[in-house]
């Protein structure tokens, strides 16, 4: 199991948090929420397969989203205190699968724009399953033909905006050429989870939903429609982000993210907390 812990080792008997970063990230994605929390929590970061740390799947048998969470639940059962789970886009998906598999094993949950795709027909949004569904279909075939540099064209461009691809650094587009077998394998395991959406309703712990303010419709609509389903979920928005707002605008989002965690209890009680979304402002 590779797991990378983002902060250092300090006084025992802190809080444990768990992240999980997006689609060709990686553990270092969160080494400002660390920060931002400081000593009193450990903060783990499970890579996904397909990451250098972890390698490719292993084909065993057809990819699900079990098979990602497993890294994730075998840290839960690890801790003796409730965890607080954060997930990013492809980890927000990973962690609410993890969160229904340890429904009481979990004090909080931070989710940015979690890429819950199998939501978006059940919720009557055929023309956000359809958008989504297109950016795959680009990213499969780059894949299967070969044409990585034109998979991740579609990918990266479609998360942050045209020609983004062709403007980042060398090595940036390395590492995601590294990761993009693994990109089919993501989408099918989110799109095709057989999960209903009731299943969320059972969730009964803080939970605090984060999309940008430029979020792509697929996120918009998963994020108000995950807002109805838990609970004791709250919305808020950060001011100029889009998807990769956790890369974006790191301060804010490491900051309502940390609140979140450090917050959670009396004030924070499943049912109570508002439904309203809260514009948070950029700093600059």
């Amino acid at each position: 199991m590779n797991i990378a812990m983002v902060h250092s080792p300090r006084p025992l008997n802190r809080g444990r948090v768990i992240a999980l970063h997006c689609s060709g990230g990686g553990a270092s994605q969160w080494r400002h929420l660390a920060d931002a929390l400081g000593s009193r929590y450990e903060v783990l970061a499970p890579e996904h397969y397909g990451c250098g740390a972890t390698g490719p799947w292993t084909g065993e048998h057809a990819f699900t989203l079990a098979d990602e969470a497993a890294r994730t639940i075998a840290l839960i059962d690890d801790s003796e205190k409730k965890v607080h789970l954060v997930g990013h886009s492809y980890g927000g998906g990973v962690a609410l699968h993890a969160a229904l598999a340890r429904p009481g094993r979990v004090a909080s949950m931070a989710l940015y724009e979690p890429s819950a795709f199998h939501l978006l027909r059940q919720l009557g949004e055929p023309g956000a399953a359809a958008e989504i569904a297109g950016v795959a279909r680009s990213v499969n075939l780059g894949v299967v033909t070969g044409d990585y540099h034109g998979a991740l064209a579609a990918f990266v461009d479609y998360w942050n905006g045209p020609s983004t691809w062709d403007a980042m650094r060398p090595t940036a587009q390395t590492a995601l050429i590294r990761w993009v077998p693994k990109g089919p394998l993501d989408f099918r395991a989110l799109i095709d989870d057989p999960t209903p959406a009731s299943a969320y309703r059972g969730l009964n712990f803080p939970v605090l939903i984060v999309r940008g303010e430029n979020a792509p419709l697929p996120s918009r609509v998963i994020a108000e429609g995950l807002l109805d389903l838990l609970p004791g979920s709250r919305l808020s928005i950060i001011s100029g982000a889009g998807h990769m707002g956790p890369l974006t605008h790191v301060r804010e989002v490491a900051a309502i993210i940390r609140d979140h965690i450090v917050n959670t209890g009396a004030r924070h009680q499943p049912g109570i907390l508002g439904k309203e979304a809260r514009p948070v402002e950029a700093v600059s």
